[in-house]
């Protein structure tokens, strides 16, 4: 057997200790896997006294991860999170003739190409499928698996914290804000879950998936981002009174107008995969050519799931195996240009809360007619003139820019009682 695979660890939450544990219970079986063992020989953290379910000092212990990442070691897995000392790390561990494995999706979306075109220049790796969706492994999928294919479209629920909530508000009935302190409470989402109901970690994982499926720089500032906070149950009642249920989804594809990145919620039919995935499990869909549709599912946070995805990326490695971080050379990486959100055709779901008073209907849908956006059905709840009631309308396939100008007219004529509902419907 060749000598083991020494790695050193940076970060010990969560995931970190997850790699230490799951490589101590499964060393034997690794080591045939791979033909060496691999060996965990330098750890860092912020806080050293903290009981992490094993005994720290057996590793040599580092308190500036920067260190670590030059020390005596053949891999630096970098599971600090974050763009600071993380980047530094990295890219010290690079310099120094360290592979990397990292789960740092906000790395890979910002830096991913810098970061790869380093690790390629010194005949490195730099593995991150702990980045994306957790213990589902959609990196190599997307990089190995479906490689001899021309990818159209990327979709999936890539948040189980949002997944859960609006798992959660769907079968309780129960309002957002109540079902997030839940979450919260069960350890589902953090103390600020602003990256996670706003929709900013599904679109640093969905950069990366589209980087791996179109062969373009990441490029997290072009991924539309809007979260879920303000779903109501209102609305997920509705969707199921049409067939559907609201998720939030990453949205990649290529299209002639260029790269449409988007993450927002959507309603996508009843019985199809990713409306079936519930609770805190990620699901991706994935179109391509000879392949046509693939479907995966699994957890997608934890500490078993993402150090699973880790240590299958230092597998890789202890056995040789090396790919250019995208699946393609750094330098082959195309900057692609951004589809504009407006030219986007689609069906739509509309909530309109009116007072129940003559002309209101006619106003709404005067307004959408103006700008050719024709209703294919419509609900209107409530006979009461001195309370809201709501109107909901979906639409026919319509320009995403000539609804959203509907909605700021209907606004502006004064016959909405609260901001309307605009949900984007997802053929799936």
């Amino acid at each position: 057997m060749s000598k083991p695979l020494r790695i050193g660890v940076a970060g010990l939450g969560t995931v970190g200790g997850g790699v230490v544990r799951l490589l101590a219970e499964n060393g034997d079986l690794i080591a045939a896997r791979c033909g060496r063992r691999i060996e965990v020989v330098g750890i860092g953290a912020r806080d050293r006294t903290k009981d992490r379910g094993f005994a720290v000092d057996k590793f040599a212990w580092f308190e500036n991860p920067v260190d670590l990442a030059a020390s005596d070691i053949d891999v630096f897995v970098e599971l600090i999170g974050g763009e600071g000392i993380a980047a530094d790390a990295v890219r010290k561990a690079l310099a120094t003739g360290k592979h990397v494995v990292t789960a740092n999706k906000a790395l890979i979306a910002a830096q991913g190409a810098e970061l790869a075109a380093q690790a390629e220049a010194a005949g490195l790796t730099l593995n991150f499928e702990a980045a994306a969706a957790g213990g589902i492994p959609i990196v190599k999928a997307l990089r190995e698996g479906l490689g001899g294919n021309v990818v159209t479209r990327v979709a999936g629920i890539l948040n189980g914290t949002c997944n859960y909530i609006l798992t959660q508000m769907e079968e309780t009935g129960r309002p957002f804000a109540d079902v997030l302190a839940e979450a919260q409470a069960l350890g589902y989402a953090e103390a600020d879950p602003t990256l996670d109901v706003g929709g900013g970690d599904t679109a640093h994982k969905l950069a990366i998936l589209a980087s791996l499926a179109f062969g373009t720089v990441p490029d997290i500032a072009g991924v539309y981002t809007q979260g879920i906070e303000r779903i109501s149950p209102v609305d997920i009642a509705f969707a199921n009174e049409f067939g559907h249920r609201i998720k939030l989804l990453g949205i990649a594809a290529m299209t002639p107008r260029g790269l449409e990145a988007r993450v927002h919620p959507a309603m996508v039919q009843l019985g199809t995969a990713l409306a079936d995935v519930m609770g805190v499990l990620n699901g991706v869909v994935t179109e391509s050519g000879a392949a046509g549709t693939s479907v995966f599912e699994g957890r997608g946070a934890g500490a078993g799931p993402t150090a699973s995805a880790v240590v299958s990326d230092l597998i890789d490695i202890a056995r040789g195996f090396r790919l250019p971080a995208f699946g393609v050379p750094s330098g082959a990486l195309v900057k692609a240009d951004r589809a504009p959100l407006g030219e986007r055709e689609g069906t739509f779901y509309l909530r309109f809360d009116v007072l129940d008073k003559s002309g209101v209907l006619a106003t709404i849908a005067r307004s959408l007619a103006d700008r050719g956006v024709s209703i294919e059905s419509m609900i209107q709840r409530g006979r009461s003139p001195d309370e809201k009631v709501a109107i909901v309308i979906i639409t026919h396939d319509a320009r995403e820019a000539d609804v959203i100008g509907a909605i700021k007219a209907i606004e502006a004529a004064g016959a909405v009682v609260e901001p309307p509902c605009m949900i984007r419907m997802e053929r799936l």
